[in-house]
C-alpha cells in the first residue's frame, strides 16, 4: 500500500488565561512566608514597585486597572486586615495616629510563629509503606517484626533463623525461613533503597538494582560489588580497574557512582524524620467574640504595602502627550517606564485579588463549619468538599484547591491546616449524611473502651459501627484504625 502525506485543518477551541489570571493563580498557592519572599523578588525585578509610604498622594493603582467581572465585593475584605502603613495615609507621623489604631497594630503583632511537630519516626515511615502491599494479616505481623528488628542504619543483622525462633517463642507466631525470605524481599523494595539488607554488599547491590535509579555504568558497578568487593572495601583501585578491563576515565566514573551510594540507608531516613519541628505560620486568624460572631483576619506577615513609584509615573505622564515629538532615547525611556508601570499595577492588583479570594474562602469554611469554631468539637465538622466552598463563593474548584493546599488557620483552640476542615461523607440507611470524622470519632471510642484482653477485630468493629448507624466496610475500618494510630487486634493485647 502506497504511503502519502496529507495536510488537514481542524478547528479547536482552547481557553487561555490572561496574564492577570496566571499571576493570581500562582500567588494563591503561596503561604504568607513564601509570599513575602515573592514580593521582595518582584520589587528587585521591577524598579517601578516600592513600599507605600505615609504621603497623602499615594497612587491608587486600581483606578487605572478596571476590575474583571466575577470578582468579590470590596466588602468581603476585613477592615482590620490593614497594617499601620494604611493608617498613616491620613496622618503625618506615627505620633498623630489615634490610640485605638496603635492598639490594633500592637494586637496584630502579638501573633507569633507557632512550632508544630510534623515528624515521623524511622519505623513509622516504613510501617506506612506496608499498606502499599497486599498482605495477609499474618504476613503483615511478620513484616512488622522484621522492621522492628532493623538496626538504626537500616540493615538487618539478626539471622532469619533467630527471627523465626523469636517469633515462635515470644509471640506465638509460626513462620518459616522461606516466608521470612519472601517478606524480607518485599521490605527491601521500601524506600530508601538498601533498607533490610543483611550486609553492606547486599545494601549496595539493592541500590544499584533499583529500577527507578539511572546509573550510566550500572553493569560494571554491579560487577565491582559482586566480584571485587574485597578490593573495593580496601580501595585497591588498580586491581579493580585491571579486572574490569576498562580505561582510567571509565573506571573513575564507575568509582564515583559507587562512592555516592548510601551505606547506611536508615540513617538518612532517621535524619529526615528527626529534624526539628517545622515552624508553621498561620495565614488566617479566626476568633469568636463574646457576641458569638467569628472574626476572620488575614495574616499579612512581612508583606509590605506596595505602590507604583512616582518617578516612573511622572516619566509616563511627561512623555505620554508628546510621543510623536520624542527622540529615540526618550521613546525608549517611555516604553521602558510604561512596561514597568503596567507590570507593577498588575502585580499590585493580583495581591489585592489574592487577599479577597483568601478571605472569601476562609469565610465560606467558617460559615460551613460554624459549629466547630463555636465548640472545638471535631465531631461537629460536617462533610465538606472543595466543590462546596467553590460553589458558595462562585469560583472554580482549582482556585479553592490552591488556597487550601498549604495554608493554616489559628483558632481559639489551636492551629489547623485548611485541609483539616474537608472530609468525605457517608450516607446512613436513613439517608442522613455523616462526616468521615464522626465515623473516626466513633471508632476511636470503641477502640479506647474495648477489653484489652480481648481486643475487637476489624470485622467486629465494622459490625459495631453499623449498629451505631455508621455503615462502613471492614477495609474502611482498617484504614481509619491505622490513621488513628491503633495497631491490629493481635498487637493491642
Amino acid at each position: 500500500m502506497a504511503q502519502r502525506l496529507e495536510q488537514t485543518q481542524t478547528q479547536t477551541q482552547q481557553q487561555q488565561l490572561s496574564p492577570l489570571q496566571l499571576a493570581l493563580s500562582k500567588l494563591l498557592e503561596l503561604p504568607v512566608a513564601d509570599l513575602a519572599v515573592r514580593v521582595q523578588n518582584e520589587m528587585l525585578d521591577n524598579a517601578a514597585l516600592e513600599e507605600a509610604g505615609g504621603d497623602a498622594d499615594a497612587f491608587d493603582e486600581t483606578s487605572e486597572t478596571p476590575a474583571e467581572a466575577g470578582e468579590y465585593d470590596a466588602e468581603m475584605s476585613d477592615p482590620e486586615a490593614g497594617n499601620m502603613a494604611d493608617a498613616l495615609g491620613d496622618y503625618l507621623t506615627a505620633d498623630d495616629v489615634p490610640a485605638y489604631l496603635q492598639e490594633r497594630a500592637d494586637a496584630a503583632r502579638e501573633y507569633r510563629e507557632v512550632p508544630q511537630a510534623d515528624a515521623v519516626s524511622f519505623y513509622d515511615n516504613l510501617q506506612r509503606q506496608i499498606a502499599e502491599n497486599e498482605l495477609t494479616d499474618h504476613e503483615r505481623q511478620v513484616l512488622e517484626y522484621l522492621i522492628g528488628s532493623l538496626d538504626a542504619d537500616g540493615l538487618l543483622r539478626t539471622s532469619l533463623l533467630t527471627l523465626e525462633d523469636e517469633l515462635a517463642v515470644y509471640h506465638n507466631v509460626e513462620t518459616s525461613q522461606r516466608e521470612l525470605e519472601h517478606l524480607l524481599s518485599i521490605l527491601q523494595t521500601f524506600e530508601p533503597r538498601g533498607i533490610g539488607a543483611r550486609s553492606l554488599q547486599e545494601c549496595l547491590r539493592l541500590q544499584l538494582t533499583d529500577p527507578e535509579m539511572h546509573f550510566a555504568h550500572r553493569e560494571k558497578a554491579l560487577e565491582v560489588v559482586d566480584r571485587c568487593f574485597d578490593d573495593f572495601m580496601h580501595k585497591r583501585w588498580n586491581n579493580i580497574m585491571s579486572r574490569l578491563g576498562v580505561s582510567e576515565s571509565e573506571f573513575e566514573a564507575i568509582r564515583r557512582e559507587l562512592t555516592h551510594l548510601n551505606p547506611q540507608p536508615g540513617s538518612a531516613l532517621s535524619e529526615s524524620a528527626g529534624m526539628g519541628a517545622p515552624t508553621v505560620i498561620p495565614d488566617f486568624y479566626v476568633s469568636v467574640g463574646s457576641d458569638g460572631v467569628p472574626s476572620i483576619r488575614l495574616n499579612r506577615g512581612d508583606v509590605p504595602e506596595l505602590r507604583v513609584s512616582r518617578a516612573f509615573r511622572d516619566t509616563v505622564s511627561a512623555y505620554a502627550d508628546s510621543r510623536t515629538a520624542l527622540s529615540r532615547e526618550q521613546r525608549d525611556a517611555y516604553t521602558y517606564a510604561r512596561r514597568k508601570v503596567e507590570a507593577a499595577v498588575t502585580f499590585i492588583d493580583s495581591l489585592r485579588r489574592r487577599q479577597q479570594t483568601l478571605l472569601a474562602v476562609m469565610t465560606a469554611i467558617v460559615e460551613l463549619q460554624r459549629p466547630f469554631f463555636d465548640e472545638d468539637d471535631e465531631t461537629r465538622l460536617r462533610a465538606m468538599t472543595l466543590k462546596d466552598v467553590a460553589s458558595r463563593i462562585g469560583v472554580d474548584i482549582s482556585t479553592v484547591s490552591r488556597v487550601t493546599g498549604s495554608k493554616y488557620v489559628q483558632t481559639d483552640y489551636g492551629i489547623y491546616p485548611l485541609k483539616f476542615f474537608f472530609s468525605t461523607q457517608f450516607v446512613t440507611e436513613a439517608g442522613d449524611e455523616l462526616s468521615a470524622r464522626r465515623v473516626k470519632a466513633a471508632l476511636r471510642e470503641l477502640l479506647e473502651t474495648e477489653d484489652k484482653k480481648a481486643p475487637l477485630a476489624d470485622q467486629v468493629l465494622a459490625e459495631r459501627l453499623k449498629e451505631a448507624g455508621f455503615p462502613v466496610a471492614r477495609r474502611t475500618v482498617a484504614k481509619y484504625r491505622e490513621q488513628l494510630g491503633f495497631p491490629p487486634a493481635r498487637l493491642r493485647r
